[in-house]
């Protein structure tokens, strides 16, 4: 595909263990292809856990994003979907991510991209970000909503060369708000976190809110 097409498109690209399951989100206003713009990235929950691409806490993050003019893309991490290969402890999923970003920048090369992912998600775009950027991708800023910081090796990344936002529900039955401040402290980046009162892992009953704080933190 060359560009972005209107409305929502679901295709399969090339990945590092067969074709992934891609999603891509033009906004309602059309853009002008030819200008530099902004792409989202969204990465989804635990593949063996039943996240998919379409979990209704991605797919919030993805409206919100299309709603402020971003062309935004969600994809199956590998053996979710139609994405070929098995579940690799967030390493292989990293690749996966890049490689979906390898081919967002083969046909949007002046776009910058953001990078955004929830619970175990958040966990593979925090340990892809600086290599990605090292290795030439142009990236803005992280967004993690509810990270998984006890399940996953966060105290390895608390550093970041863009600027980092985080969400947590402040009720959150998965993943402790406690562990998430504690490592959050400790991160030297540009940061800020926004607490959603009565909030679960899963925001339910909350999705409106949610979008409003994502909102927030990507003006």
């Amino acid at each position: 595909m060359a560009d972005f097409l209107p409305g929502e498109n679901r295709f399969c690209i090339e990945g590092p263990s067969g074709q992934l399951d891609v999603m891509t989100t033009l906004p309602r206003n059309q853009l002008d292809e030819a200008d530099p713009g902004l792409v989202t990235i969204v990465c989804h929950p635990h593949s063996l856990m039943g996240g998919t691409m379409n979990n209704k806490v991605v797919h919030t993050i993805a409206r919100c994003r299309r709603d402020m003019g971003h062309r935004v893309v969600r994809f199956n991490f590998r053996g979710v979907g139609k994405s070929e290969g098995e579940y690799a402890d967030g390493v292989g999923e990293s690749d996966d991510l890049l490689a979906v970003m390898a081919w967002v920048k083969s046909i949007r090369p002046k776009d910058e991209i953001r990078l955004a992912g929830f619970s175990f998600g958040a966990y593979v775009v925090a340990r892809t970000l600086e290599h990605a950027i090292a290795i030439g991708f142009k990236v803005g800023s992280l967004l993690l909503v509810a990270p998984a910081v006890e399940n996953y090796d966060f105290d390895n990344y608390r550093g970041f060369s863009v600027p980092l936002s985080v969400v947590m529900g402040q009720e959150d039955e998965v993943v402790a708000p406690a562990a998430v401040d504690q490592w959050f402290d400790c991160v030297v980046s540009d940061k800020i976190m926004l607490r959603m009162p009565g909030a679960g892992h899963f925001f339910h009953g909350q999705l409106t809110d949610l979008k409003q704080y994502v909102e927030r933190l990507s003006a």
